[in-house]
């Protein structure tokens, strides 16, 4: 039987242990690797491409929102993402498949849900949370289909843009040319569809929906 890679990626020690022993423990094809973050994540998909299923948190260290699978569905675009969160609100649901989601699980669901959402995933369909509808569109569907065609260096530069940095700032962060800098907005305003680098921030704002805490419910904390 063929090794099956699955990477979790989330920053609580105590879960993915769980996650992991819910997974391998059920499947001896499949091999189970861990990220406490991107850069971590980053770091095992430098060393080996090859790899089945990427299980991602939305709310980690360092990332904003929605900024985490966008970066990561830009640079690796042939490795299919699952979010596993604890977010059950079903437009940041929405989101998440309108960014390339491959599927989304509750972190509140037992180990048999989980892995058969997990064999979804790796047979190559699309795993949906029980009523969720996502071809439903709203008022920024389309925006966020047009936020999923940003390269990652393109993504790195729009989140810049709205920490309210300027070209020069932009290019010692990223250790590029102002010139290269411009182009990148450029090629931002028009991927985006809009005129100014106030209405692409304006637009970078909805990246950051995945800053979920207020849509958890009432006495329950982040995870």
């Amino acid at each position: 039987m063929s090794r099956r890679r699955i990477i979790i990626v989330d920053d609580h020690p105590l879960f993915r242990a769980a996650l992991r022993q819910t997974l391998a423990g059920g499947d001896p094809s499949i091999e189970v690797e861990e990220a406490g973050d991107l850069a971590g994540l980053n770091a095992a998909l430098e060393t080996d491409r090859d790899c089945d299923l990427v299980l991602l948190d939305l709310n980690m260290p360092g990332v904003r929102g929605f900024s985490g699978l966008l970066l990561l569905r830009a640079q690796y675009p042939d490795v299919p993402v699952a979010i596993i969160s604890a977010v059950e609100d079903g437009a940041v649901i929405r989101r998440a498949f309108e960014l390339g989601a491959s599927g989304y699980l509750h972190k509140s669901v037992g180990p048999p849900e989980i892995r058969r959402a997990i064999e979804t995933v790796l047979s190559g369909e699309v795993f949906v949370p029980e009523g969720i509808d996502i071809a439903s569109d709203d008022d920024h569907s389309g925006l966020m289909r047009r936020l999923s065609t940003l390269t990652p260096q393109q993504v790195r530069v729009l989140m810049m843009l709205s920490d309210g940095l300027m070209n020069k700032q932009i290019a010692y962060e990223l250790s590029i040319s102002e010139a290269t800098v411009k182009a990148h907005v450029s090629a931002i305003l028009q991927k985006l569809d809009v005129d100014s680098r106030t209405q692409a921030v304006i637009a970078a704002a909805r990246i950051e929906e995945g800053q979920f805490e207020a849509l958890l419910s009432p006495g329950r904390e982040p995870v």
